[in-house]
């Protein structure tokens, strides 16, 4: 209960403006009163509590939903508003009613709600609706989907995959290496495959990854070529003194250094350059890939090998019977009777570890990948390869040329020679008309014709 104040000049008024508001707002016809002076706008509580009981209980309720008991101007407006729109059934309002004293007016057509005239029947149900609208699609994470480019944004892309809502694309999900605009590796309209790498949001969004499919496109790709043992062309991204890393088919791949060249560590201004290389390690579970320049250069060079060829290489092990060559990643077998012609007794004192040298190749097996070479050719005079190396390294070429000039006129000569019998025999047979080589193998030998003992 609060104690009782004495009545002031504002509360009078407040009263009298409050009675005569009321009185003409609920009588039949009334309009809302215009008070001058300062009872205009006034609705004190005082005000209120004589409205109510002046208007009794059945408009109490209607005064305290219009928001008669508010002071200020707005009471004064709802109370005009529901003067003009009568509730009723006084503490019941309908919902036509309720947005009424809300909004002003509501809504209605000419012939009511309820009007079911062949002019108002548009033919248009809710089961048609759902069937225009059709089954929408849902995803999951994980799923594999295809979806159209709708448009770009600066850190990713929209893409309509069939549902609710557009899904999104990150940047750094739309290539397997990062673009640095969404529209580098995606066209606006074009259809790719992506997968669902999220759940829906509030607003009913997923989010995609095209990365992670040609990630899988990807490792499928070189597990074939190892395989298939293929060299392909990788762009080195990185040197360490480990060896460097390589990007081949999207995918990183490590190049260590004894796999580069032989006694040589990538260097750094390798960065940026293409280099061929073949597969050694393939492991998707561990997302590990190995490479080897070293492997594609050997076999590329066995392909390209001839009998005959000059090359140079450095002498990477001395055994008791000859020395191994490296020929540019391809090792290949100086025997030691290929070393000189004359007598060498230990391999080491004609070639030491390390040297570097010029041998020419006599015979290769491209299946197996071996090599026999030979400087005991590319010597101008028997001996050189111990009395002057160099010399015999110089004019490798020159020797090598002149080599294969003898062994051509050599295989002429033996063609020529071969020749000459076959003639020799054609004479034979001509003059012995009828006689086949077969007749005279078989001709019996006479006792006469055969040597007499003592």
């Amino acid at each position: 209960p609060v104690a009782p104040q004495p009545p002031t000049m504002r509360s009078t008024i407040g009263l009298l403006a409050g009675n005569a508001l009321l009185a003409s707002a609920f009588a039949p016809g009334g309009r809302p009163v215009h008070l001058p002076g300062a009872a205009q706008g006034v609705l004190t509580d005082a005000a209120a509590t004589a409205a109510f009981f002046v208007a009794g209980a059945e408009r109490r309720d209607a005064c305290v939903r219009s928001g008669v008991v508010c002071s200020g101007r707005s009471g004064v407006a709802q109370a005009a508003m529901l003067a003009e729109s009568p509730i009723a059934v006084p503490g019941q309002m309908s919902k036509i009613e309720r947005m009424r004293s809300r909004y002003g007016q509501v809504y209605e057509p000419e012939d009511g709600w309820s009007s079911t005239s062949a002019e108002t029947d548009t033919g248009f149900s809710y089961a048609d609706l759902e069937a225009g609208v059709g089954d929408i699609a849902s995803f999951s994470r994980g799923d594999s989907v295809k979806g159209t480019v709708l448009g770009f944004e600066p850190n990713g892309a929209l893409i309509d995959i069939g549902v609710k809502s557009s899904a999104y694309c990150a940047i750094a999900d739309c290539a397997l290496e990062k673009p640095v605009r969404p529209e580098d590796v995606l066209e606006l309209g074009v259809e790719y495959e992506f997968l669902i790498v999220s759940r829906e949001d509030e607003n009913g969004q997923q989010m995609l990854s095209r990365r992670k499919v040609l990630t899988v496109k990807a490792w499928d790709l070189v597990t074939e070529m190892m395989a298939a043992d293929t060299a392909v062309s990788g762009i080195v991204a990185a040197v360490n003194r480990g060896g460097a890393i390589i990007q081949v088919e999207g995918l990183r791949a490590f190049l260590p250094g004894s796999h580069y060249l032989p006694g040589q560590n990538p260097p750094d201004d390798l960065i940026g350059q293409q280099l061929k290389v073949k597969f050694l390690d393939v492991d998707r579970e561990n997302n590990r890939l190995v490479v080897s320049h070293r492997k594609a250069m050997v076999d590329q060079t066995i392909n390209d090998l001839a009998v005959g060829s000059v090359l140079a290489g450095v002498v990477t092990a001395v055994k008791p019977y000859g020395a191994f060559v490296d020929l540019g990643g391809m090792s290949g077998l100086l025997h030691i009777s290929q070393i000189s012609c004359d007598h060498i007794g230990d391999v080491g004192s004609v070639l030491p570890l390390g040297t570097p040298i010029k041998c020419m190749v006599i015979s290769q097996d491209k299946s197996k990948g071996r090599v026999a070479l030979s400087t005991k050719t590319l010597e101008a005079e028997p001996g050189d390869m111990l009395k002057n190396q160099a010399k015999v390294f110089e004019e490798a070429e020159a020797t090598a040329a002149k080599y294969q000039e003898r062994l051509e006129a050599e295989r002429k000569a033996r063609e020529e020679a071969a020749q000459d019998v076959i003639f020799g025999l054609e004479s034979v047979f001509t003059d012995s008309p009828g006689a086949t080589p077969d007749d005279l193998l078989l001709e019996p030998v006479l006792s006469d014709d055969l040597p007499m003992d003592n």
